[in-house]
């Protein structure tokens, strides 16, 4: 019987995440996968596993609470990912079916019924790459198309600033921006980033850790749309920069995610300029944006029209090095983890 490898979590980190500690590799089970019992469910083996910034908030104590449930001591860590059905005793999934939603980070999971009805079964008629469907047209994609269309209210020739604009959210969004006829500002860590930024389409692209954001949002005339990945600092400057009438979005800030981070002292800015800032959670936005994105996305992927990149890491005994990688900044595109083949 084949061993069912799982990524389970170890411990509640302080500060960054540790590879091998937090989150640790289990290889004592193995599977049955032509005689396990299904009940009514389904079972699934995982191709490929999304790793994004917001798994931190999960890595916490069971009592502290969030809008998403923390993590179980010793148990799988889950996330948005692809896999494909092997045997199914639910009429809604049949063998060969490729869905896509919360899965444990395992080789081979057997899915109960309360849980099938939430996985989407894909259609992919345009022969994409399943790790696209944990991408761009998967969570982080939704996250910047739907956040985009509820929250942007664009008008040609208006400025948007971007920050994490390498990112698999930020990069849709300068793609989305650009689309709509706006200038794009653009912020990363690394001059490859930066170089990413420039070929989707950004007007202006700058390292902030190697120039002042506030700096170059001045330079550039200000900002009417803020897409705010980052807080912290960078939410200062854009708050100081910000036209009156401007419009925050605020999609995450990993600058507090791993410790207390910056106290935001210019909020007046909200008041003085008739801000208006907007805080999600993007399944919140899945009923009244989700069908469209599934027309829409996958053919400008296929098209070519909305660019993406990835950085790959193979096998669950790399999820610990992705995790951080992703906390640090590390990563050079949208982390995925290829777990096995069809």
């Amino acid at each position: 019987m084949p061993i069912n490898n799982r990524v389970l979590f170890n411990s509640v980190p302080e500060g960054y995440p540790i590879p091998g500690e937090t989150v640790v590799l289990d290889t004592s089970q193995t599977i049955d996968v032509d005689n396990v019992a299904l009940d009514g469910g389904i079972l699934v083996k995982v191709l490929v596993v999304s790793v994004d910034p917001y798994l931190r908030g999960r890595m916490r104590e069971p009592d502290e609470e969030s809008y998403i449930p923390a993590f179980e001591i010793g148990k799988p860590i889950d996330s948005y990912a692809v896999g494909v059905v092997l045997r199914s005793d639910n009429e809604g999934f049949k063998k060969g079916d490729h869905v896509y939603g919360f899965l444990p980070f395992v080789n081979y999971a057997v899915l109960n019924p309360a849980v099938v009805p939430e996985l989407r079964v894909l259609d992919n008629k345009y022969n994409l790459p399943w790790s696209v469907f944990v991408g761009a047209a998967g969570m982080p994609g939704k996250t910047a198309y739907m956040a985009w269309k509820e929250y942007a209210k664009p008008t040609k020739g208006e400025t948007v600033f971007v920050s994490t604009g390498a990112g698999p959210v930020g990069s849709f969004v300068i793609q989305l921006a650009k689309q709509d006829g706006l200038k794009v500002i653009g912020s990363a860590g690394s001059d490859e980033k930066v170089q990413f930024m420039k070929e989707i389409g950004a007007d202006v692209a700058f390292n902030y850790k190697t120039t002042n954001v506030k700096e170059v949002l001045q330079k550039e005339g200000g900002i009417d749309i803020f897409w705010d990945n980052v807080g912290g600092e960078t939410l200062e400057a854009a708050l100081e920069t910000s036209k009156l009438g401007g419009r925050l979005i605020e999609c995450g800030m990993i600058s507090q995610y791993n410790s207390e981070g910056v106290a935001i002292k210019n909020l007046f800015h909200v008041v003085s300029k008739s801000l208006s800032i907007h805080g999600f959670v993007v399944p919140r936005l899945h009923p009244k944006y989700e069908t469209k994105f599934y027309e829409e996305v996958p053919k400008l992927i296929a098209d070519g029209k909305v660019k993406y990149k990835e950085h790959v890491w193979e096998g669950l005994e790399n999820v610990g090095e992705a995790i951080y990688a992703v906390q640090k900044g590390l990563n050079k595109a949208k982390a995925v983890v290829k777990v096995g083949d069809e």
